[in-house]
C-alpha cells in the first residue's frame, strides 16, 4: 500500500508540473504576439494609384510586354519611424500636405518619368546600354564570298597565358558543308603540337565556340605567330585543306578579347604575286631520315625570252650548302608544271638547322651565259623563314611521312 501512494504522489507532481511549464509557453507566445502588434504597423497597398496627369506605370508582374527604350527608375517612399508615429494628428496632416506639394513639383519636373503618389521620380534607365546582343548579331561574317574565321585573343599577363577563342566559320565552300571541319592550332615558332577543334555542325557557317590555352611568357608573345588551319574531312575520312590564317601577335593584344574576323588564304587563290607563285610539296620520314621535295609548278610567271624554265633546290645547313639539285626544264609557258621530284639525306637532328631553297630561273639562249634569276623562295624553321614559310616546314615536320602541298609566293634575291 505504501508504494502505491508513493506512485500516486509521484504523477500527480509531474501533471501538475507539466501543466505548469505548459501556461507559462501559452504566456510567453501570446506577449510576444501583442509585442509584435504593437510595434509593426500595417504597410500600405504595393500598387499605388496613379494620378490622372502622370505616365502610365508599368506593372513588373505583367506576363508579355515589350521592352521600352526607356525604363522608369524611383525611389519608393521612405517607412515611418517609431517617432514619426507617436506625431499628433494635426502633425500628421501637415506633414502629408508636404508631401504631396513635393511630389507634384516633382511630377511637373519630370515630365516622362514615372510619378505615383507618395514615389519619387529620378529618372529613366536606358535599357540600351544594359541590352546583351545574340551570338549571331555579335559574330556576323562581314558582307563577301571569301571564307573567313572569327575568333578572338587575350592575353594574361598575371598567368603568362595566351587564350585563343574560336567562335566559327563563315561562307564555307559549298563542296565543304556536308564534311566535318577540323581546325588546328600552333602558336609558331615553338609549338609543334597542334590543337585541334572539331565543329559542332556542318553547312556553310559551322560553329566552334573552343578556347584554348597557351603558356607563353609575355617575352615571346609579340614575336609568337598564330597559325590556324581549316581542314575538312569527307565520309571516307580524307582530310582536304580549305586554307590558313596566320596571325602575327605583335601588336594585336592591345584590345584583349575583341571578336576578329580574318580570310583565309586558300590554295584556290588565283591573284599571283608580282614575280609569281611556286607549288611545292615537301615530305619527310624520320625511318629513312630522308627528305622529299617535289616541285609541282608555278604560275604567273614574269619571262623575259622564249628559253625555258627550271628550278634549282638546294639544301642548306647553317651556312652550308650541302646538296644542289635542278628540276627538268619546261620552254615558253608562264605556267610551267614540273612535277619533279627531289630526295635529299637529311638527319632528324637536323631539322632545325636546315633549310630548303627554291631559285626559279630562266635559261639564255647562249650556253655560256648564266641563267636569268626570276625569284627565290626560302622554306625552313624560325631560324630562317617567316610566315607560310615557316608554316610548310612545320606542317612537314609535324606530319612525318605526308607530303604537304602549299603556293607560296616568289621573292627577289637579296
Amino acid at each position: 500500500m505504501a508504494e502505491q501512494a508513493l506512485l500516486l504522489a509521484v504523477g500527480l507532481s509531474v501533471s501538475l508540473l507539466s501543466l505548469l511549464l505548459l501556461g507559462l509557453i501559452v504566456c510567453y507566445l501570446w506577449r510576444r504576439r501583442r509585442r509584435e502588434q504593437g510595434q509593426y504597423e500595417e504597410l500600405p497597398s504595393t500598387v499605388p494609384s496613379v494620378p490622372a496627369h502622370s505616365a502610365p506605370a508599368i506593372l513588373v508582374s505583367q506576363c508579355t510586354w515589350t521592352m521600352p527604350g526607356e525604363i522608369p527608375f524611383t525611389v519608393p517612399p521612405r517607412l515611418m519611424t517609431q517617432k514619426q508615429g507617436d506625431l499628433t494628428a494635426e502633425e500628421t496632416d501637415e506633414t502629408e500636405m508636404k508631401m504631396k506639394l513635393e511630389t507634384q513639383r516633382d511630377i511637373l519636373a519630370h515630365r516622362g518619368s514615372l510619378s505615383v503618389r507618395s514615389w519619387y521620380p529620378v529618372g529613366t534607365v536606358l535599357a540600351g546600354l544594359y541590352s546583351v546582343p545574340p551570338l549571331n548579331e555579335v559574330v556576323a561574317p562581314p558582307p563577301g564570298m571569301a571564307t573567313r574565321l572569327c575568333f578572338s585573343v587575350e592575353y594574361r599577363h598575371s598567368g603568362e597565358q595566351l587564350m585563343v577563342t574560336l567562335f566559327r566559320l563563315g561562307n564555307l565552300p559549298p563542296r565543304f558543308h556536308s564534311n566535318v571541319t577540323l581546325v588546328e592550332l600552333r602558336l609558331l615558332p615553338d609549338d609543334r603540337r597542334p590543337r585541334q577543334a572539331k565543329a559542332r555542325g556542318t553547312g556553310p557557317d559551322p560553329e566552334f565556340h573552343d578556347c584554348f590555352i597557351f603558356q607563353v611568357s609575355g617575352v615571346c608573345v609579340p614575336q609568337s605567330t598564330l597559325s590556324v588551319c581549316v581542314l575538312s574531312v569527307d565520309q571516307d575520312g580524307k582530310r582536304h585543306a580549305v586554307g590558313r590564317v596566320l596571325f602575327p601577335l605583335e601588336g594585336e593584344l592591345g584590345q584583349a578579347g575583341r571578336v576578329l574576323w580574318r580570310d583565309l588564304d586558300t590554295e584556290d587563290d588565283t591573284q599571283c604575286s608580282e614575280l609569281g607563285d611556286v607549288q611545292v610539296s615537301l615530305s619527310y620520314s624520320r625511318t629513312l631520315q630522308r627528305l622529299t621535295v617535289v616541285v609541282l609548278r608555278a604560275r604567273g610567271l614574269q619571262l623575259l625570252t622564249d628559253a625555258g624554265v627550271c628550278v634549282q633546290v638546294s639544301l642548306q645547313i647553317h651556312t652550308q650548302v650541302v646538296k644542289v639539285k635542278r628540276s627538268c626544264v619546261v620552254r615558253r609557258d608562264t605556267d610551267p608544271r614540273f612535277d619533279h621530284r627531289m630526295t635529299f639525306k637529311l638527319r632528324s637532328q637536323h631539322l632545325d638547322e636546315a633549310c630548303v631553297s627554291f631559285e626559279l630561273q630562266q635559261l639564255n639562249h647562249v650556253d655560256s651565259e648564266s641563267a636569268v634569276l626570276l625569284g627565290v623562295l626560302v622554306l625552313g624553321p624560325f631560324m630562317y623563314a617567316r610566315g607560310p614559310q615557316l608554316q610548310h616546314w612545320m606542317d612537314m615536320v609535324n606530319t612525318p611521312q605526308e607530303p604537304v602541298e602549299l603556293w607560296h609566293r616568289l621573292s627577289r634575291a637579296t
